[in-house]
């Protein structure tokens, strides 16, 4: 399990560095025009910021703020885990490690994940069924375990390119689905909420 899961995120990260710049442009474009069908105003949405030829997220974190939501972003702990604080634009980014960048914000503490009724979730694939393939860093698997701990379950949606929209991605017994992935088309709901199902 764990060779396929690694020749496939090879795979796909090679695809997406191969992308020309305009055309993850014009992606990250189309992903901020879906912010209306996320989240209403006044809703709170834990979001990241992108880097490298991860589907682009400025665009949508900027269109979720000017309706009103509440954005969080994470902020990368020496463990792994992640804290959270409040996207204030692209002015409070902060350079941080792994080339990533953060919010200069107050930390909310890694708890404040489960006050969102949307997560997006970075990703590298999904299928059908919405199970999803991360970078394997294990971060995120930690936030949806602090959510199913803490007895909520806000709506989980995975932010992709239209080809990494899967029939199947290798999973483990321990791996939850999404709802939703996003791709610059439109909202797919997965699993039970699919189409057909």
């Amino acid at each position: 399990m764990h060779n396929e899961k690694s020749a496939l995120r090879t795979r796909l990260l090679s695809q997406r560095r191969a992308l020309a710049p305009e055309v993850r442009e014009a992606a990250a474009k189309e992903l901020a025009g879906h912010a209306g069908e996320l989240a209403a105003p006044g809703a709170t949405v834990a979001a990241y910021v992108s880097v490298g030829a991860e589907p682009g997220t400025r665009p949508l974190l900027d269109a979720l703020l000017a309706r009103g939501v509440r954005v969080l972003l994470p902020v990368l702990l020496a463990d792994n885990d992640l804290d959270w604080a409040a996207y204030e634009g692209p002015g409070a980014l902060a350079p941080a490690g792994r080339g990533l960048l953060e919010p200069v914000g107050g930390r909310l503490g890694p708890e404040a994940v489960t006050g969102a009724e949307l997560v997006l979730l970075p990703g590298l694939a999904v299928d059908r069924q919405g199970l999803r393939l991360g970078r394997g860093g294990g971060s995120y698997d930690r936030v949806l375990a602090r959510l199913g701990r803490a007895g909520v379950r806000p709506l989980l949606a995975v932010l992709l390119y239209e080809h990494e929209l899967l029939a199947s991605v290798p999973a483990e017994p321990h791996d939850l689905p999404v709802d939703v992935a996003l791709t610059p088309s439109g909202l797919h709901r997965l699993g039970a909420g699919a189409p057909g199902r």
